[in-house]
C-alpha cells in the first residue's frame, strides 16, 4: 500500500511562500487506479514530485508522511530512494520533451533504466528495450533505438517516456498526464497496456489527468483537487453519476461535444487563487455558484457525506441560503456571417522531405517524406481540424505552412495566403505575412524562452510585427491578453518555469493572439489544459472567430473538441489526407476504415447523468 498522510509542501517564490499542497491524505493500493484531477495549478503535479522526492530546489516538505508498505519514504537516504525510484515506484512525467536526455539515444536511455533496476545486461537488456518500444506503439522500433529525442514527434517522445517508466515493471506507477500528447488510437493502446500490467502484476496507478473521459473508463476511485486540497473523493462511478462538490459539477458541465456546438461552454469564472494567500474560508468560494455568506470565513473540512464519498463543502455540514451574487451568463454564440467562397489559405500539393543520415555504403532510403502531397482550403471564419495518429505529418505540415522549415527540410508546393505564395516571400515581405499567420506550438515549455519574463515573451511579437503600437498601447494589449486567456496580471512579471503545463499553454495562446492574425495554426492548443480552462479557451477562440473572421487550422487528437469547434475535418495518415469533409458528415458516417478505427478508439464519458447535475 502507498499511503500519503497529511502531506504539506511549500515553495519559495518571488511573491512569498507558496503552500502548494496543504494537508493531503490519499491511499493507493496494488491493483487499483486512483485518478487525481483538477484545474491546472491546483498542485497535482507537485503531489507526484513530492511522492518521488523530486521537488524543485525551492520546494520542501513541511510535514506529513509518504509510506510504501509501511516504510516512510521521506526518512530514507537518497541512495536508498534512488533504488526505489524507477524500480518499485516509477513516474511518467508530464513533459517528455524536457524529461528525456537530449544527448542520449532513445535506446541508451531505455537500456539505462533496465540495467539500473533489473538483472538484465548488454544484448538482453537491449532486446528488452526493443520489446518495450514495440509494446508502446513506436513504429520501426529497431530504427528508433538509434534516434535522439529531437528526431521524434511529441507523441512518440511521450511513448518513449512511458516505455522507460514501465521497463523495470514497477509496483506503483505515477502517471502525470500520460496520454496528453497521444492520438486516440495510441492512447487506447497505452491505457490497455497499463491495464494489462495492472492485472498481471497488481500495478497500483496514480493517474493525474484532465481527461475526464479517460478517468471514467479507467479509474476505480477519483480524488478532485483544488488549490492544494482534496475537495471530493469517491468511487469513480459514484463521482460521475452524482458529483457533490459545486466544483465537480461545474467541471463536468464544461466538457465540449457536438450537442453544445451552438452554445458557449460552461467555463468556470475566475482562476485558481494564488497559493501564497492566507485562506480564511472555502478556497472555491469566490468562484462558486452556491456560495453562502459563511463560506468566506469558515474553512470546510473533508468529511463523508455518504459511504466512501468525502466532500469538503459547507453545503453538507452547515447548509444555509446561497448568497445572492451577480452571475454573468455566457453570451450565446451568434450565427456565423456569410463565408467568403474564396479561400483565405490555400494549400496546394504541400510536400516536406527530410534527408536521412545514412552511411554511404547503405542501400536504405536517403530521405523521408513526412508530408506527401497535402492540399486543402480554409476560408475566413472557418475551422479545419486536422486529425490522425502521432507521426502522420500533422505538426510538420503546420510548421511548413508558417514557414518554419525553410532551412530544415526540402519543402515544395504552394501555400497561398490571400493569393500570395508564402514560399516566394523573403525579408520584409515575409515579416509582414507573419503578422497574418501565427502558430500555437504543441509544446509550450520548449517554445517559451526560459530567460524572458511573460511580459517580454508577449511583447516581443508586438514590437517586431506591430511597430505602430507605442509602449502604453503594448502594455494595455498585454493586460487584455492575460485577461482573455484566464491568467492573473501578476503573471506578466513571472518566468515560464514558475507555471504549470496548462498555464504555459495559455501563455502560448496569448502570444499567438497578440498581433491579431487572420489565420492561426493551432497545434494541440488545448491538450495540456483542464476541462474548465479548455472551455474558456474554446469560447475565446470561437468568439474571436465570429467577431474578427479568424481562420483556424486546428491540429488535435481530441475528437470532442473537433465535434464542438470544427467546420470541416481532414484525416491524415502517413503524410497524406485519406478523408476530408464536413465535420458532422465525416464523424457521423466515415468512409475510410482508418477513420473508423480512430473514432472507435475515442474515450467517452461514462455515467453521463453526472453532466445534468
Amino acid at each position: 500500500m502507498l499511503e500519503i498522510e497529511q502531506l504539506s509542501v511549500e515553495l519559495d517564490a518571488e511573491a512569498g511562500l507558496v503552500r502548494a499542497i496543504d494537508g493531503l491524505t490519499l491511499t493507493l493500493r496494488r491493483g487499483e487506479t486512483l485518478a487525481l484531477v483538477g484545474e491546472s495549478g491546483c498542485g497535482k503535479s507537485m503531489t507526484a514530485l513530492a511522492l518521488m522526492r523530486l521537488l524543485p530546489v525551492n520546494g520542501r516538505i513541511l510535514s506529513g508522511a509518504v509510506r510504501l508498505d509501511g516504510q516512510d519514504l521521506l526518512d530514507l537516504p537518497e541512495h536508498r530512494m534512488r533504488a526505489l525510484r524507477g524500480g518499485r515506484l516509477a513516474m511518467i512525467f508530464q513533459e517528455p520533451a524536457t524529461s528525456l536526455n537530449p544527448v542520449m539515444r532513445v535506446g541508451d536511455q531505455l537500456v539505462e533504466a533496465i540495467e539500473a533496476h533489473t538483472p538484465l545486461r548488454g544484448a538482453v537488456a537491449r532486446a528488452k528495450a526493443l520489446d518495450w518500444l514495440a509494446r508502446v506503439g513506436i513504429p520501426s522500433p529497431e530504427r528508433r533505438l538509434g534516434d535522439y529525442p529531437f528526431q521524434l514527434s511529441g507523441g512518440q517522445k511521450q511513448r518513449v517516456m512511458i516505455a522507460i517508466a514501465l521497463a523495470a515493471e514497477p509496483d506503483y506507477l505515477i502517471a502525470d498526464e500520460p496520454t496528453t500528447a497521444l492520438d486516440v488510437t495510441i492512447q487506447a493502446q497505452i491505457l490497455d497496456l497499463i491495464c494489462d500490467l495492472q492485472r498481471e502484476r497488481q500495478l497500483g496507478v496514480l493517474l493525474i489527468t484532465h481527461d475526464l473521459a479517460v478517468v471514467s473508463g479507467m479509474a476505480h476511485r477519483v480524488a478532485l483537487m483544488y488549490a492544494g486540497q482534496i475537495v471530493e473523493q469517491a468511487a469513480a462511478a459514484q463521482f460521475f453519476a452524482a458529483p457533490r462538490h459545486p466544483y465537480a459539477r461545474l467541471l463536468l458541465q464544461a466538457l465540449p461535444d457536438a450537442q453544445r456546438r451552438d452554445q458557449p461552454l460552461a467555463a468556470i469564472a475566475g482562476t485558481v487563487p494564488p497559493l501564497w494567500l492566507r485562506f480564511e474560508g472555502c478556497r472555491f468560494e469566490a468562484r462558486c455558484d452556491r456560495a453562502m455568506t459563511h463560506c468566506a470565513s469558515q474553512p470546510p473540512q473533508l468529511a463523508d457525506t455518504a459511504p466512501d464519498h468525502g466532500v469538503r463543502c459547507l453545503l453538507y455540514s452547515q447548509p444555509g441560503a446561497a448568497r445572492p451574487r451577480e452571475v454573468v451568463e455566457p453570451r450565446p454564440v451568434p450565427p456565423g456571417g456569410r463565408v467568403d467562397a474564396s479561400p483565405l489559405l490555400d494549400v496546394r500539393d504541400l510536400r516536406v522531405r527530410y534527408a536521412l543520415k545514412t552511411p554511404w555504403f547503405s542501400s536504405g532510403p536517403r530521405h523521408f517524406d513526412a508530408v506527401a502531397g497535402v492540399s486543402y482550403q480554409l476560408q475566413a471564419g472557418r475551422t479545419l481540424a486536422l486529425v490522425g495518429e502521432s507521426g502522420c505529418g500533422k505538426t510538420t505540415s503546420g510548421k511548413a505552412i508558417v514557414q518554419l522549415l525553410r532551412r530544415q527540410a526540402q519543402v515544395s508546393g504552394q501555400v497561398l495566403l490571400d493569393g500570395q505564395d508564402l514560399f516566394r516571400l523573403h525579408g520584409p515581405e515575409l515579416v509582414r505575412a507573419r503578422r497574418e499567420l501565427q502558430i500555437i506550438f504543441q509544446d509550450p515549455f520548449a517554445s517559451l524562452n526560459p530567460r524572458m519574463r511573460v511580459a517580454e515573451v508577449l511583447e516581443e511579437g508586438l514590437m517586431a510585427l506591430r511597430p505602430d503600437l507605442d509602449a502604453a498601447a503594448r502594455r494595455a494589449r498585454l493586460h487584455e491578453l492575460v485577461d482573455q486567456v484566464g491568467l492573473r496580471r501578476d503573471a506578466l512579471q513571472r518566468w515560464p518555469h514558475e507555471f504549470s503545463g496548462g498555464q504555459r499553454q495559455r501563455i502560448a495562446i496569448a502570444r499567438a493572439l497578440a498581433v491579431e492574425p487572420r489565420v492561426i495554426v493551432c497545434d494541440e492548443p488545448t491538450s495540456a489544459l483542464d476541462v474548465s480552462v479548455q472551455a474558456q479557451i474554446l469560447n475565446l477562440l470561437r468568439e474571436l472567430q465570429r467577431s474578427r473572421g479568424l481562420a483556424y487550422l486546428f491540429i488535435t487528437h481530441n475528437i470532442g473538441v473537433v465535434e464542438y469547434i470544427a467546420d470541416e475535418v481532414a484525416v491524415m495518415q502517413s503524410g497524406r489526407i485519406v478523408e476530408q469533409g464536413a465535420c458532422d458528415m465525416l464523424l457521423g458516417a466515415p468512409r475510410e476504415a482508418y477513420t473508423r478505427e480512430l473514432l472507435a478508439a475515442v474515450p467517452r464519458l461514462r455515467a453521463a447523468a453526472g453532466l445534468m447535475m
